[in-house]
């Protein structure tokens, strides 16, 4: 095995120590040799790499992608409401540009629509289907892979790349993610891809790949804005100390790349700011029709602080539990979070503290420092922003930790590996196997029932190993080889499984979760379809409802209440408005529907969830329509702007996705955005653009709204126009008066 360490170290073998580096080689194209073909080149990789390097690396992408693509299709629409802009974008290039929800443009969904542009044009010349939204996640899982895996190669060997990808490959929220339609994925690469430019800037100063970096987290702004420039502080501080130029020029590119950044991410928010409201599409999530609001406010300072106008609740604050779960330094190891990103976190950590002492004699250039720094820092900054946040936060965030766990731990695992016969370094790799093992059996313990056995092998292999790697220097290569090949296997076994249960399982939503039922019991419903896993489809978390009931074949978990009442699961009731998540008939007392969905459930009259698709749906997951729904929109629908308005997008999106014709969501995401207002309501009404208003469905205008426009909107329906009723579902036609 050998490892580049940096431009004032050499290869070293096992044994040797650092030595001073000889003198480059030519590269064979420089010297007139004539190039090897191209397919060749691919399979062999570089010169100076083991023949096998390349080969596993290709393996390990195509075994990424095939687990990544298998049964894709189960998960449907996915996240339905973004599911719904991507169907819009692909029919209209304004839709498309803004990221609306609707080929009519009323309102745009709650994220710039960068993220969106892949699935987009994959839906444009494939049709609208699941593999057509989904794919595009997949390859930018695969390319996430590939990235982490050059990373660490470049300054390490091809063993410690191959751990890294492995390592980012079969973490479960990535897993989950990349094969999900929201933002995350596209963010999570562009974040690997900053890294990565950073580390090559500081190899040999070069001001392209700085400006690339800037490029790169510009971009991933216009994907999740403000959570792109977690990273940007410990990236900066990182190329101004350790670049081989001057300090000056030093701060001179770092200028560039700020000017790059801005450019790659404030063209489309300039474009959108400057258009003229009146033309455009309403700026969803935000209450004044602007982008910048939305950045700075909802998705932006209102994530670290809990205040949010405009959505359904805040966090509990430092070390409080509130709706979106505890926060505090353990957040990332708890019983809601954990099971998604914590596995091999421990290690990573213990890793990346021996990497730094292990080079911290290198000369300020070192780029092998330098990596531990660029990774190691964004770990550390998105892990205390995460822990911390008050506002709203979901576990399938964690998945831009992933990159950054993966490339510490292959980076560290194979320093350690070199400086084995160093005693501190093989105690320190056998203590990272022991964290490794002891925190997955305690993550397996938590779903006691999956698995049961596979605890006690992680655990014991992962003991045994560690025994054999403490004195890895001293036995044969052979048996220390075979030591760190059980470490790895005891390491990644926990989150293996729990990443084949969450491909081997369909998730929707707008909360979904990895890994097996009860593996994690924070938020508001979503994970698999069709069930309660994960979720609390009662509503908010909150203390348990007085007057709710989980039936014994319920698969939910308790704690709905708040605002959803209850126990809620499979067949469950609750008693306020939210519904039991999952099959079965939820019944709420503002509302009724089977398969009743989630918080909330019932509107001013509205008809329960997401049952046999004849229901309005909740906040959080649509609803499933049904033929005699769809025929009864699809009528005419080439007469009207939209076939339909409802409050809220998720359920908005799910009569859109059904007809493939446009439909309004009154209020937005929560139904709390003042758009459409009252009076440019009466108004489409008046000019015949909407034919039907679906009763139910959104938050309306309560919990963090404060004008109540969609409040208002439904009143005024319900009081002059005639009610359609088909199935459960109640329609109102808004051509039809019920006076003059």
């Amino acid at each position: 095995m050998t490892t580049h360490y940096d431009a004032s170290t050499t290869q070293t073998s096992d044994t040797a120590a650092w030595k001073p580096p000889p003198a480059a080689a030519p590269h064979p194209h420089r010297t007139g040799e004539p190039r090897p073909p191209l397919p060749r080149r691919l399979w062999r990789g570089r010169p100076e790499d083991p023949r096998w390097a390349r080969p596993a690396f290709l393996g390990l992408l195509t075994a990424t992608l095939l687990l990544y693509l298998y049964d894709l299709s189960a998960s449907g629409y996915s996240n339905s409401f973004y599911s719904a802009a991507v169907q819009a974008g692909s029919k209209s290039w304004k839709a498309f540009f803004f990221g609306s929800l609707d080929a009519g443009n009323a309102i745009t969904v709650d994220k710039p629509s960068a993220f969106l542009w892949p699935m987009e044009l994959s839906v444009r010349i494939f049709g609208l289907n699941s593999w057509a939204i989904l794919t595009p996640e997949v390859l930018m899982g695969v390319g996430a892979v590939a990235v982490v895996y050059a990373g660490v190669r470049r300054r390490f060997s091809p063993v410690a790349g191959l751990v890294a990808g492995a390592v980012l490959a079969l973490t479960p929220v990535a897993a989950l993610m990349f094969r999900f339609n929201n933002p995350d994925a596209m963010l999570a690469l562009l974040m690997a891809l900053a890294c990565y430019f950073v580390v090559r800037a500081v190899e040999d100063g070069r001001t392209r790949w700085l400006v690339w970096a800037g490029a790169a987290i510009g971009f991933a702004f216009l994907a999740k804005t403000l959570q792109a420039f977690l990273i940007l502080p410990p990236l900066a501080i990182v190329y101004a100390v350790c670049a081989p130029v001057a300090l000056r020029k030093r701060l001179g590119q770092l200028a560039l790349a700020t000017v790059a950044l801005v450019v790659a991410g404030g063209w489309w928010v300039a474009i959108v700011e400057l258009w003229p409201a009146s033309s455009r599409p309403y700026i969803g999530g935000s209450q004044n029709n602007s982008f910048l609001e939305l950045t700075f406010g909802y998705n932006g300072l209102g994530r670290i602080n809990g205040d949010e106008t405009g959505s359904v609740g805040g966090g509990g604050g430092a070390g409080g539990t509130g709706r979106w779960g505890a926060t505090g330094w353990d957040r990332m190891f708890n019983s809601e979070i954990g099971s998604q990103i914590s596995w091999l976190l421990p290690a990573a950590l213990i890793l990346l503290v021996a990497g730094l002492v292990a080079t911290r004699k290198l000369k300020r250039t070192s780029a092998t420092r330098a990596s531990f720094l660029a990774w190691g820092g964004s770990l550390l900054i998105t892990l205390v922003v995460f822990s911390y946040m008050a506002g709203i936060f979901h576990q399938y965030y964690t998945v831009a930790l992933a990159p950054y766990v993966a490339a510490v731990t292959g980076m560290g695992a194979g320093l350690l590996w070199e400086k084995r016969k160093e005693t501190w370094a093989s105690i320190t790799l056998a203590a990272s196997v022991v964290a490794a093992a002891a925190w997955g059996y305690v993550l397996l313990n938590r779903t006691s029932g999956y698995l049961p056995w596979l605890k006690w092998l992680v655990l014991i292999g992962g003991l045994v190993a560690a025994l054999g790697l403490v004195f890895a220097g001293r036995i044969s290569r052979q048996l220390a080889l075979g030591a760190a090949a059980l470490g790895l296997a005891a390491a990644l076994a926990g989150p293996t499984a729990y990443t084949l249960s969450t491909v081997n399982s369909p998730h929707t939503g707008s909360i979904p979760t990895a890994g097996p039922a009860g593996a994690s019991m924070m938020g508001f419903g979503g994970g698999r379809a069709g069930g309660g896993k994960g979720g609390f489809g009662g509503g908010m978390p909150g203390r348990q409802g007085q007057n709710g009931q989980s039936p014994q074949n319920g698969n939910g978990f308790p704690g709905g209440g708040g605002f959803g009442g209850g126990m809620p699961g499979q067949n469950g009731n609750g008693n306020t408005q939210g519904q039991g998540q999952g099959q079965g008939q939820g019944q709420g007392r503002m509302g009724q529907g089977q398969n009743g969905n989630g918080f909330p459930g019932a509107g001013r009259t509205g008809e329960g969830g997401m049952g046999d698709g004849m229901g309005a749906g909740g906040l959080l997951n649509g609803a499933n329509v049904s033929s005699a729904a769809k025929k009864l929109l699809e009528k005419d629908a080439s007469r009207y702007t939209w076939v339909a308005a409802s409050t809220g997008s998720q359920n908005a999106a799910s009569y859109q996705l059904a007809t493939g014709d446009p439909v309004m969501a009154v209020g937005g995401f929560n139904g709390t955005d003042p758009s459409p207002t009252l009076t440019q309501f009466k108004k489409y009404v008046a000019d015949g653009r909407i034919h039907y208003f679906i009763a139910g469905g959104g938050f309306g205008g309560g919990g963090g709204g404060t004008s109540g426009t969609a409040s208002q909107i439904s009143s005024w329906i319900e009081k002059n126009f005639q009610k359609v009723t088909v199935g459960s579902a109640t329609f109102y036609d808004l051509t039809r008066r019920t006076s003059g």
